[in-house]
């Protein structure tokens, strides 16, 4: 049975990829340490979406959450689970979740971003994760109490009830990301005092995130989303299509213009971010960090992917098509070493090629 198990619940884009990518990097020296990171970062995407029951899922997928929670808990040291998938999961999936992993002392992570910051990054990863809706279709719904998902799967407070409930107030923690210009590895030395794990055991690469796409860029994925149809309706052949080859190819490589939340709204959001604080403050929890951090400080006026003509658009699907085509010629080209056998290979094909036009040379002649 493992010790403790840290449950890393989300939400997203409150810098996951960079914490995970640290975590995952020094996987065999966490190890040594006595922290088990069970299967591999796909075995606990997978888990989640088994765990939430999801629609897109794929269910022939060798990780279920039993599975996961089985290689937690043949560990007898702390266990650390990271996806931030898993705060969207309902009470009962959580109390699920918590009750497999069999009577380890579990802990539960979540982490809070500014609001500000947060509804453009919860409507593209809605977009990126297949979704049609505009943005200021988004906004409404928000401003009109029609975004159920939003307050459930993107922010800390209902994240912590679902999950924090389930364990002691001593170990639920929310974890606050710092604010622009704040030091790149502050984050990580949060996560890692929740965690244990010591000065020196883990190697800090160069930060990384998941970029965000540029307001052109994600209003032609949206347009591509509806134009798709029902094709591609679960979550991994989208991945392997629309975002190996579209996203991940060529939009995030483009240098696109930052979109968000109107000015006109900035009085709004303060108010719903002062609300937020105030739900934490009166949450038994560990505050990692500051709730000041929640406050948005940097409020600029910037464009809606609505604002954008379509000229704009063509171009920019225009300059896509070109990438996508360089991308499809990379694919194509032979990897470095194979070229002799490449080389071997045209001439056979080209000797075959010279024999058939010399039977049909002769076929010809014998012809009366």
């Amino acid at each position: 049975m493992a010790r403790r198990v840290y449950l890393h619940i989300g939400a997203p884009k409150t810098g996951s990829t960079y914490v995970q990518n640290v975590l995952w990097n020094n996987c065999a020296a966490l190890q040594e340490a006595g922290i088990l990171l069970p299967g591999s970062p796909v075995a606990h995407d997978q888990a989640m979406a088994d765990l939430r029951a999801a629609s897109w899922r794929d269910t022939d997928v060798y990780w279920t959450w039993d599975r996961l929670a089985e290689k937690a808990n043949s560990w007898t040291g702390d266990v650390i689970i990271s996806n931030e998938g898993l705060g969207a999961a309902t009470g009962a999936q959580a109390a699920r979740a918590v009750e497999s992993l069999d009577g380890a002392e579990v802990h539960v992570i979540a982490a809070g971003r500014d609001l500000w910051r947060t509804f453009p990054s919860f409507w593209q990863q809605s977009v990126r994760a297949r979704s049609g809706w505009r943005f200021g279709a988004f906004m409404r719904a928000v401003e009109e109490g029609r975004a159920e998902a939003f307050w459930n799967n993107h922010t800390a407070p209902r994240m912590l009830r679902r999950w924090g409930d389930l364990v002691p107030a001593e170990h639920r923690y929310l974890v606050t990301v710092p604010a622009p210009g704040a030091p790149r590895d502050l984050l990580w030395h949060r996560f890692a005092g929740i965690l244990g794990i010591p000065d020196g055991v883990c190697e800090l690469a160069e930060p990384t995130s998941n970029p965000s796409l540029g307001a052109a860029e994600i209003e032609l994925l949206r347009r591509v989303n509806l134009a798709l149809g029902d094709r591609y309706p679960l979550r991994t052949p989208y991945q392997k299509v629309v975002h190996r080859h579209l996203v991940d190819a060529v939009l995030k490589r483009r240098e696109g213009v930052t979109f968000g939340v109107g000015l006109d709204r900035a009085d709004w959001v303060r108010e719903l971010a002062e609300q937020q604080i105030k739900e934490l403050q009166d949450y038994p929890c560990r505050i990692v960090g500051d709730l000041d951090e929640l406050r948005p400080t940097v409020m600029r006026q910037s464009i809606s992917p609505d604002d954008l003509d379509e000229e704009q658009l063509l171009q920019v699907a225009v300059e896509t098509i070109v990438g996508m085509l360089a991308h499809a010629d990379a694919l194509s080209q032979p990897p470095a070493g194979d070229h002799d056998n490449v080389n071997v290979l045209s001439r056979l094909r080209t000797r075959a090629a010279g024999g058939v036009k010399r039977r049909l040379r002769l076929a010809t002649r014998r012809e009366p």
